[in-house]
């Protein structure tokens, strides 16, 4: 039998503690005791974006919420900036052309991340964009981009940013009021430590005008009906309620950590697989390495999906593939959320091993020794 762990960047592994109050007895959703769920995840959200706008839980994946975002923001008559550096930021771009939003692109090299200058450039060059939606870090290259520079650009203009903070919040610095951002997304199945099935939005009051200025074609997603329930601590349709107690668990451990500590964490994990990989004879493919995800760049010639699969059977070491222009030729591991030292060094363990076993010539300690200098500095 083998103990699974689950390194991929989502889902990620959920805490006993979260599972156990999934469990538990179900109440209905139009009650006081689910209003008081309601109202603690909403202060528990405020504290993880690090705002005191307001914070929704809608039922549905991190794409939900950031259709909600960009369908509720852009309005007609805008044009939006959708800036593209992976596989899940090109989505946003589908999503404006599906509901008939006008939008133009900025396109980085896969593993490259975005800064304020790229940003105030296209600006500067299009007076006509009124939004830029960004993936602050992007879950299939593993790279991050520059957050807070980017909202210092746009705060001082009439443009909205919209970010998808879906491998970010919660594991990545963010300060969303601070730093000026005005709409926020995550996912429950990142670092917020739940299954999947939730998504997480926080709006700005800086947002709101534009909100109320038109009539968005949203109807389930319609953040403005989220807004008119939670007056009351309500949901406007019937929530995933099992999910919500499992939330409202997972936010109360986050607050007892507490945010810097988390970032702390997150950003050692990182150190520690980076210098483990070098050890290794790996490199990290992205130039601009998110701290919430790595990803590894196999030998040449390696079989991917094979590697992966000894990884689970051998050791139940769990860790996602590359997509679209990586796949076979990446894998990539977790640093957000349930995760720690040990499972850390477990999953450096068993890719060391792993490609000793497949014919690939490591010396066998190298990896896990690097990461150990890493935590023993901590």
């Amino acid at each position: 039998m083998r103990k699974l762990r689950l390194m991929t960047p989502g889902p990620t592994m959920v805490p006993p503690e979260v599972t156990a109050e999934m469990v538990g007895p179900m109440d209905h959703h139009r009650t006081p005791g689910h209003r008081q769920i309601l109202k603690e995840i909403t202060e528990g959200l405020q504290y993880v974006f690090q705002t005191q706008g307001a914070c929704f839980a809608l039922t549905g994946s991190g794409t939900s919420g950031m259709e909600a975002a960009i369908v509720g923001v852009c309005n007609p008559g805008g044009k939006a900036l959708v800036l593209r550096n992976g596989k899940f930021s090109e989505r946003w771009g589908k999503i404006c052309a599906t509901f008939g939003i006008s939008c133009t692109t900025a396109d980085l090299e896969w593993g490259c991340g975005f800064t304020p200058s790229i940003v105030e450039s296209r600006l500067n060059a299009d007076p006509a964009i009124n939004t830029v939606i960004l993936t602050h870090s992007e879950t299939s290259t593993a790279a991050a981009s520059d957050l807070e520079g980017i909202a210092a650009i746009t705060r001082n203009r009439d443009v909205l940013l919209v970010v998808d903070g879906i491998t970010s919040v919660g594991a990545l610095p963010v300060r969303m009021d601070a730093w000026g951002v005005d709409v926020m997304v995550t996912g429950s199945q990142k670092a917020m430590m739940c299954p999947p099935g939730m998504a997480f939005v926080a709006v700005s009051e800086r947002a709101w005008g534009r909100i109320d200025s038109f009539k968005s074609p949203a109807f389930y997603n319609c953040l403005k009906a989220y807004r008119k329930s939670l007056t009351d601590y309500d949901s406007p349709y019937t929530p995933a309620i099992t999910l919500m107690m499992g939330a409202r668990r997972a936010l109360h451990m986050i607050r007892e950590e507490g945010m810097e500590a988390i970032w702390a964490r997150t950003a050692r994990l990182a150190r520690a697989t980076r210098a483990a990989a070098a050890a290794m004879g790996l490199k990290v493919f992205a130039r601009d390495p998110s701290d919430s995800l790595t990803a590894l760049l196999l030998p040449e010639g390696l079989d991917e999906p094979a590697f992966r699969k000894r990884l689970r059977t051998d050791y139940g070491i769990v860790v996602a593939g590359g997509q679209d222009q990586l796949k076979g030729r990446v894998i990539r591991l977790n640093h957000m959320g349930y995760v720690d030292e040990m499972d850390t060094l477990a999953a450096l363990t068993a890719i060391e091993l792993t490609l000793h076993k497949m014919g690939r010539k490591v010396e066998l300690g190298a990896g896990p020794s690097a990461a150990m200098e890493i935590f023993a500095a901590a």
